[in-house]
């Protein structure tokens, strides 16, 4: 399988999803909290979704704000040292092979949710970084064959359909992103689809609020960590 054209095609495929404005229905609402230089402010989490051109069932877009920029936020979101540390979803994460800087194939385990009702699924992704103009950086990703990972008994392997995180600089705040995530992935094994769709608007919610709480203690932690009257960032790769 060429990897690096698939990926290509999944990254422009992703970038449509973020230029379609039409047929979204939205499903579930929360508010993210800020303070900013002392000044407390509020901003809403929506998710919303259509019918999938790619399965039988739905496409689903989250959108927020994360005090981060572009470019720091895209590495917080996959890199293993950042999100296997705020990501409560996850189980394991890990790169089982680098294709080239921006392209690798992925591995996650997930833990249990709905209260135990959806057992843990694992998958198998490939991920790719592009950057756009406007500072606009695309995670995306989909679900591969790949031989050194085969599915195992101890967990039922999932699919992702084309997937991936869209981040840009929030206007007002070029400090801050609006990060809107897509999502398609089928579950498989003997799930419902109501229970599946009960369930998925709130893990979107609850990724975009860990995601947003990751980023405030990775700060508190470089700040507190970097030498008096030096600042500090995220590393970048």
């Amino acid at each position: 399988m060429d990897f690096k054209k698939l990926a290509d095609e999944v990254s422009q495929e992703v970038l449509a999803f973020s230029r379609d404005t039409s047929g979204w229905k939205v499903t579930k609402t929360s508010l993210i909290y800020f303070v900013d230089f002392y000044s407390p402010f509020e901003k809403k989490i929506t998710v919303s979704w259509k019918p999938s051109r790619n399965y039988d069932g739905p496409l689903y877009r989250a959108e927020g704000i994360i005090p981060e920029t572009p470019a720091k936020l895209i590495q917080f979101m996959y890199l293993p040292e950042y999100r296997s540390k705020w990501d409560r979803s996850l189980h394991t994460y890990r790169i089982l092979h680098k294709i080239d800087s921006d392209t690798f194939i992925l591995h996650t385990i997930t833990n249990s949710f709905a209260m135990g009702s959806i057992a843990p699924r694992d998958f198998v992704d490939l991920v790719h970084i592009k950057c756009y103009e406007g500072d606009k950086v695309i995670v995306s990703s989909v679900s591969v064959e790949y031989p050194q990972c085969p599915p195992t008994s101890s967990y039922i392997r999932g699919y992702n359909n084309p997937c991936g995180y869209v981040c840009s600089p929030l206007p007002e705040n070029p400090g801050y992103s609006k990060l809107v995530m897509y999502v398609q992935p089928e579950l498989r094994g003997n799930l419902s689809r109501a229970v599946v769709e009960a369930t998925m608007p709130t893990n979107l919610l609850n990724l975009i609020h860990d995601a947003k709480d990751g980023i405030k203690a990775q700060k508190a932690h470089s700040a507190h960590a970097s030498p008096k009257g030096h600042s500090s960032s995220l590393h970048k790769k």
